[in-house]
């Protein structure tokens, strides 16, 4: 900034010249300007700033203090005449970099003095910058740091070394060591002051292993080392102290270490300790020629709970899990937690295999009552497997595979129960393990089908829908029921992309008959609880039917009892949000759930199916008929649909004719018939539909 044209211009020629066009020169006249361009282009492309202090609109020492206050972090050089030399020494002390006289111009020497004060200013922020970083280096060692002068006066401590002391860096500097750092002999209990001076007076690193009466004034041990600084010429200046407390070293590698065996949410061993424990439990066993248990325990649908409620809510109901199994097993047993819902229980020594059952009964009472957990109120199961040394394996991993067999056969048996090893287990494992496998690759290649059972009226014999029944033709095992392959989809998490393809050719092949004049015709897929506890199940519904073209109220999704039951207000909302959508629902075997008519009238429900085991008995039992006539009533009276299943005879078609049954679908009516078999039948129904007329 200068006001003057010609002394401008000469400046920017000497600048130029002398530098060998390191310099590109802004030229502003006045203090306006000059804020103007360091506010308006910003200052990261400004090196440095050549201010005259005799401007148009500013002169003096107010347009140093405006050109400083408006960027502080840029050097400044001063361009003033010899008369006014005294102000730009003022200037100086008020934070610019130098100051150059007009009269006694030298383009080299400006030139050499805008370059100086440049690479001081760089030099300067780097060193700076070093210095923050060596502070916050050191801030971030476990280790306490102190350093003083040559008079044994503090001039550091880093944030360790505050917290052992109790002083604050700016409190402690200037003040002697021993003020601060108070330091007694472990033996004697004199204070020891020799530390610092020995490491400057030796040139040497010392060391020393006494206590140290910290902030709590509690003496704690600790160890220390100190050497002495030297500055460039190499003489001593000071002296670093860095100690540590052993107490809490001791302390926190206790911590790590029960850390790294137990569970951080239920405070349970965890697999680390659990392996250490059974290794030690079986040499007892085997030493003392006694039985040990294992039992491999899984939360029954815990899943649901985290996709409904939250991983909050669902840990919490973890930590309740892992105290009512502890309260259900002795002092020398071991609870563990496995990972995820599943937990391991170690019981240390068993008269005869039938104390784990006593156990394990134990375990699924308990977790059955109510887990009240803030305002929900959760009702969980259990599966369990056991495992017995040395019957099914005298080493920890043997055991612990077979009790997990053991526990998935407990699954497959309805879950909530116990079941023990068996030898054949390993065989169903493996089973398990090939249709696992398979069924990651079965919708890429086309495995997959549907068939089709009838719903009649029966009344008339006439077609009203079809429930999409699933099977697998697998490549090497032929067709495979889904009560061979759906629960282990539920398990390994394939079941929901099988939902979604199931309900897509579902509405499509709906479609497809509508398109030849056959219809329409209800079609009704079977949702499993892992699908219906997808966040993204009402939007593959509304898009697969917008997709497909197929209208809403000719889908019916078919939900069991027990699904509703599980979470009644979780299940609510994903309902309304269907019937919002338009579709049918139906509650599938009704009777053999919870069967709550309140429940059941709370739920947007449009069709009740009957199950099979009332139909079955139907000609049989006459206080089967009497409540098969009450459902039949209730649906009624409620405005829904019924529908009995499993109608397999002639007899109890029958009955249900009697008693006015709306709907059924069975064996006697009609097996699941492939896509292609169910156009024939009704287009065989057609036509003597048409005969009869005639």
């Amino acid at each position: 900034m200068i006001a003057d044209a010609a002394d401008a211009k000469a400046v920017r020629d000497a600048l130029v010249r002398s530098s060998d066009g390191l310099f590109h020169v802004d030229w502003v006249r006045s203090r306006a300007d000059g804020l103007l361009r360091l506010d308006g282009r910003g200052t990261s492309n400004v090196a440095a700033v050549l201010a005259d202090l005799d401007l148009p609109d500013s002169s003096g020492l107010d347009t140093f203090a405006q050109l400083h206050g408006a960027a502080p972090q840029i050097p400044i050089l001063i361009l003033t005449d010899p008369q006014h030399e005294a102000v730009a020494r003022v200037a100086l002390r008020q934070g610019a970099h130098d100051y150059f006289l007009k009269g006694h111009r030298d383009d080299y020497l400006l030139a050499k003095a805008l370059r100086t004060i440049i690479e001081r200013h760089e030099f300067a922020a780097m060193l700076y910058e070093e210095q923050d970083r060596a502070r916050a280096a050191l801030d971030a060692i476990g280790d306490a740091v102190i350093s003083t002068d040559l008079d044994n006066r503090v001039t550091y401590l880093n944030a360790v070394a505050e917290k052992m002391t109790g002083w604050k860096r700016s409190e402690a500097s200037g003040h002697k060591v021993e003020e601060v750092f108070q330091v007694v002999d472990s033996m004697t209990g004199e204070q020891v002051r020799e530390a610092m001076e020995l490491a400057m007076r030796d040139q040497a690193t010392t060391a020393l292993n006494p206590q140290l009466n910290g902030a709590t004034h509690e003496a704690a041990p600790f160890e220390d080392s100190a050497v002495p600084i030297h500055n460039r010429q190499g003489e001593v200046t000071g002296a670093v102290m860095v100690f540590r407390d052993m107490g809490n070293s001791r302390t926190l590698s206790n911590r790590m270490l029960y850390l790294a065996q137990h569970d951080p949410l239920t405070d349970l061993p965890n697999r680390v300790l659990l392996h250490d424990r059974l290794n030690h439990a079986i040499s007892l066993a085997h030493r003392r020629r006694k039985q040990m248990a294992v039992l491999f325990l899984d939360v029954d649908r815990f899943k649901h709970i985290n996709d409904s409620l939250g991983h909050v809510l669902g840990d919490r109901l973890l930590q309740s899990v892992a105290q009512r199994l502890l309260s259900c097993v002795r002092r020398s047993d071991t609870v563990c937690r496995q990972g995820g819902d599943e937990f391991v229980i170690l019981l240390s020594e068993i008269t005869q295999a039938q104390d784990a059952a006593v156990s394990a009964e134990k375990m699924l009472q308990a977790l059955a009552a109510p887990h009240q957990i803030d305002s929900h109120e959760l009702r969980v199961t259990g599966s369990i497997g056991i495992g017995v040394y040395p019957d099914d394996g005298t080493d920890t991993d043997t055991l612990l595979k077979h009790a997990d067999f053991a526990m998935y056969h407990a699954k497959d048996q309805g879950r909530n129960n116990y079941q023990f090893f068996e030898p054949d287990l390993n065989v169903r494992a493996l089973e398990r393990q090939v249709l696992e496998s398979g069924l990651r690759h079965a919708i890429d290649s086309h495995e997959l089908v549907l068939y089709y059972q009838p719903k009649v009226a029966l009344e008339s014999g006439a077609i009203v829908g079809a429930e999409a029944f699933l099977r697998w033709r697998h490549p090497e095992r032929g067709l495979i029921l889904p009560v061979q392959f759906v629960p282990i989809a539920e398990v390994c998490g394939s079941i929901v992309p099988i939902g979604r393809w199931v309900l897509r050719e579902a509405c499509r092949q709906a479609m497809a008959w509508q398109a030849i004049g056959i219809g329409p015709l209800r079609v009704a897929i079977n949702v499993s609880p892992p699908e219906l506890r997808d966040r993204d199940f009402v939007h593959w519904v509304r898009m697969i039917l917008n997709e497909t073209g197929l209208d809403p109220s000719d889908l019916e999704i078919e939900l069991r009892e027990a699904v509703l039951m599980q979470d009644a207000q979780f299940a609510l909302e994903v309902l309304n949000s269907l019937k919002a959508v338009g579709v049918q629902l139906a509650l599938d075997d009704f009777g053999t759930g919870y069967s709550s008519l309140s429940h059941l009238k709370r739920f947007p429900i449009d069709i009740l199916k009957i199950d099979q085991t009332f139909v079955s008995e139907l000609h049989t039992d006459s206080s089967t008929n009497s409540i098969v006539n009450a459902v039949i009533g209730m649906g009624k009276n409620l405005g829904m649909q019924v529908v009995a299943e499993g109608v397999e005879s002639r007899e109890q078609l029958t009955c249900l004719q009697e008693l006015a049954c709306p709907q059924g679908q069975g064996f006697y009516l009609s097996e699941p018939l492939t896509a292609a078999e169910f156009t024939r039948l009704c287009r065989r129904k057609e036509s003597q539909a048409a005969v009869s007329m005639v």
